[in-house]
């Protein structure tokens, strides 16, 4: 026992993303004051100054430049600092801790049930209104349902399940670029007229990066009731939707649960069409309790599955 501890802690790989875990749903950073979003905000501030191209080519280049021009700086400063730190565990817990958003996803699915339960809209719209980029002013029970549906969906895949992954890659650097690369993606999300193409560049890169994770956590979650049902759905729906990986993860959902998601969305006023993915059934709140509950089991398989390989890899047991 004592040899096992001692191979664990040469290596701190498991011991900082269970440290980051623990830190995390004990004291969460609050969503208003998380770096992410300051981040967030930084890079719509940024886009206000350059995205004014009206030509097609000219918006794409200055899209590309601009993720460039946020991202680059942030990992050389990463980069510089890892050598100078004391104690580098301390500085990949950090950086862990920065990129994970666990709390915050389940404190909304818990205001998001409340408010649907309570047909209070008006708060249901407050409360994702600053995280969707489609129009929340008109949406509907049944509208709020589903948007709520695939922002927990879609949260718990990126904030949690994409960074947990990335760290496993290339520690806390890598978990952190990605999550700063997301918030990019989310900012400038050509789903807006006003943000095609400048969005594009950033936008398929999120989508490279999240093509295994997602993917691999969506095969988890087919695992066991309607997984004969949930497979068929891949095969039929996955091409439907835009991104392969949020396709996958959204399907395997909505296939596991017999829920509706996906249709059209309001974006700048503008109606777009969506393909409709996963069930029939239409996202309330006990159906927003169920994915919390689905997801946190799921999470919880990843854990331990990543754990393990983390220990083979990085400790040789």
């Amino acid at each position: 026992m004592d040899d096992l501890f001692n191979q664990l802690y040469s290596n701190g790989a498991l011991l900082v993303m269970w440290g980051a875990l623990l830190f995390h749903l004990i004291i969460p950073f609050p969503r208003d004051a998380h770096p992410a979003i300051l981040w967030h905000k930084f890079a719509e501030l940024l886009s206000s100054k350059v995205n004014i191209n009206s030509s097609y080519n000219q918006s794409l280049i200055s899209g590309t430049l601009a993720w460039l021009l946020m991202c680059i700086p942030a990992y050389l400063v990463l980069w510089a600092l890892q050598p100078l730190v004391w104690q580098p565990q301390l500085f990949e817990l950090a950086l862990l801790l920065i990129a994970l958003d666990w709390k915050n996803n389940e404190k909304l699915a818990g205001d998001l049930i409340h408010a649907l339960a309570k047909e209070d809209k008006l708060k249901a719209r407050r409360l994702l209104d600053p995280l969707l980029n489609r129009d929340t002013e008109r949406l509907s029970p049944l509208g709020l349902g589903k948007a709520g549906a695939e922002t927990l969906i879609m949260g718990y895949g990126r904030n949690v399940i994409c960074v947990l992954f990335w760290y496993g890659i290339g520690g806390g650097i890598a978990a952190l670029m990605y999550r700063l690369t997301a918030e990019l993606a989310r900012a400038w999300s050509p789903s807006r007229q006003s943000y095609s193409p400048f969005g594009l560049p950033v936008t398929r890169a999120v989508a490279v990066l999240d093509y295994i994770p997602l993917k691999l956590f969506a095969l988890i979650i087919a695992l066991g009731h309607r997984t004969q049902a949930v497979f068929s759905l891949f095969k039929t729906q996955g091409a439907t939707w835009p991104l392969p990986g949020p396709s996958w993860l959204l399907i395997a959902v909505g296939g596991k649960l017999e829920l509706s998601l996906g249709g059209p969305a309001i974006y700048e006023k503008r109606k777009a069409v969506r393909a409709k993915i996963g069930g029939r059934i239409a996202p309330s709140a006990i159906h927003l309790a169920q994915i919390h509950r689905l997801m946190a089991w799921r999470i919880c398989v990843w854990l331990l599955l990543q754990s393990c390989i983390l220990a083979v890899v990085h400790q040789g047991i």
